[in-house]
């Protein structure tokens, strides 16, 4: 049997006796492609931050790569993207190779010399997003969906085993988010790494996901993405705690 990459049983969390995750119990299976979904303060922050070791739950146990998270030290193996696209400051003075090669700091160390082979390790992952040929650009001259990119390469030049993406596409242009979801399908599909990606398009990810999970303080949902699609209205209302209006996406 394949160990999963990510293993919650029975998780909860609470922040100032207010409840924000109750009796979870999710595994994220290895090459997976898995959409968090849900409303706004269901708790999909507060999962990530979990699963990054950034807090710790009141109830429950979780194991990344099988091993406790308390015990967990081989942190490179996890990538995160962020909503950097929507908050990045486009002063900042770096060029694409700079930005990827941060991703490197914890095994190199800060005002260390890179080697050929770290070199190596960080045009291959520049690559890997299809941004060879900015390399050398700054990258506040980059369209959003550009530095999306340029923060996954930033991730996979550790080789992670898990990439988890929070809402990546927020302040990308429509036709970059196609491109951005098609990059994301090849690295799964192509590279074999595991994503949970959490969004709010769940048109796009019936293309894409292998796993869809819906969140509300519990898992309402987890399984084919057709399947969550093809719920009512009605039953998405009760899910969110707020009627819910269906929009079809053609992509």
């Amino acid at each position: 049997m394949t160990i999963p990459v990510v293993s919650m049983e029975n998780i909860s969390f609470a922040y100032e006796e207010k409840t924000i995750l109750e009796n979870v119990n999710l595994e994220i299976p290895r090459g997976a492609f898995m959409g968090l979904v849900g409303p706004n303060g269901g708790g999909k922050t507060t999962l990530i931050k979990l699963i990054l070791g950034l807090q710790q739950p009141n109830q429950g146990s979780i194991r990344i790569l099988n091993q406790p998270v308390r015990q967990f030290r081989n942190w490179n193996k996890l990538g995160f993207v962020s909503q950097k696209a929507n908050a990045f400051n486009r002063g900042f003075p770096a060029t694409v190779f700079e930005v990827v090669s941060m991703g490197l700091t914890a095994k190199v160390g800060y005002l260390k010399f890179l080697t050929k082979k770290h070199k190596e390790k960080i045009m291959q992952a520049i690559d890997q997003v299809g941004m060879l040929e900015y390399a050398r650009e700054n990258v506040g001259n980059l369209s959003g969906g550009q530095q999306q990119r340029v923060f996954i390469a930033r991730s996979l030049v550790n080789e992670p085993e898990l990439l988890i993406l929070d809402e990546p596409t927020v302040g990308v242009d429509q036709e970059n988010v196609k491109r951005f979801y098609d990059l994301l399908h090849q690295l799964n599909e192509e590279r074999g790494i595991t994503l949970l990606l959490v969004t709010h398009d769940t048109g796009i990810m019936t293309e894409h996901a292998t796993d869809l999970v819906c969140l509300n303080k519990t898992l309402h949902f987890h399984g084919e993405p057709e399947v969550y699609t093809s719920l009512s209205g009605e039953d998405l209302s009760r899910i969110y705690g707020h009627p819910v209006n269906i929009v079809t996406h053609n992509h």
